[in-house]
Parts: C-alpha cells; structure tokens; sequence
C-alpha cells in the first residue's frame, strides 16, 4: 500500500473543498480523510484542478 499523501486545505466554498498537494495527486474519486475539530471528515476527490490542486 502506497503511503498517504499529505495536503491542504485552501479553499472552501459550501460544501466543495479545494486541496493542495506538493507530490502527486489523488486519483478522481479517492477519498480524503481530514480531522475537522475531533471529528473525521471524509471527502472524495471529484475534479483535478491544474497540477497540483484537487477539488472535492
């Protein structure tokens, strides 16, 4: 198993995020798991935004 890639978040607007990542990005349709104040949080990647941003 690959090991996680790690991103940030840059952007929310309503319920779409947009995260950035500095290696490769995370194939379409990949979850993403985030904590959200103790919460787990999990979004799909639904669009890649140039090369290095994802849009949930």
């Amino acid at each position: 198993m690959a090991e996680p890639a790690v991103g940030k978040i840059t952007q929310v607007i309503g319920a779409v995020v947009d995260v950035q990542f500095e290696d490769h990005l995370p194939e379409i349709l990949n979850a993403l798991e985030t904590d959200n104040n103790g919460k787990r949080l999990v979004l799909e990647v639904a669009q890649h935004l140039g090369e290095s941003t994802v849009r949930t």
